[in-house]
């Protein structure tokens, strides 16, 4: 089984914390506003990173990570946007693509609010990390 840290919203900051709560993850997924190229490359060094760009990271963040990516993990599909709504308001950019080929797994940032909640509708989880930094 695949052990994932989940982030989003660190705002140029990365408490210690963050690497004794992670180290026994095997992957970190960050949902966008890394902040600055400084707290990619901490949590690069410390484990595989997958991310998106949040609506703070300037164009060299945006160059290194897409606005929404979409893969598999263990057979679940995963979806990841920094702005991204949650079930019922979806935000503009995804909602036809959660209408029309929802993945198992949603993951969004940019609210600075921590929720998991369940889309009975389209059979999907929703997960929000809230805020790190």
């Amino acid at each position: 089984m695949t052990r994932i840290g989940i982030i989003s919203d660190t705002h140029g900051y990365l408490d210690e914390a963050v690497f004794k709560y992670f180290k026994d993850c095997d992957e970190i997924w960050h949902a966008g506003d890394f902040g600055n190229t400084e707290v990619i490359g901490q949590l690069q060094a410390f484990k595989p990173l997958k991310g998106v760009y949040g609506n703070i990271d300037g164009h060299m963040i945006r160059a290194e990570f897409p606005e929404k990516l979409r893969w598999y993990c263990e057979g679940v599909e995963v979806l990841m946007i920094h702005i991204g709504g949650y079930p019922g308001k979806y935000a503009p950019s995804v909602r036809e693509e959660m209408k029309t080929n929802p993945p198992k797994l949603f993951i969004s940032g940019h609210s600075h609010i921590l929720k998991v909640m369940n889309d009975a509708q389209l059979k999907c989880l929703h997960i929000n990390p809230g805020a790190a930094g």
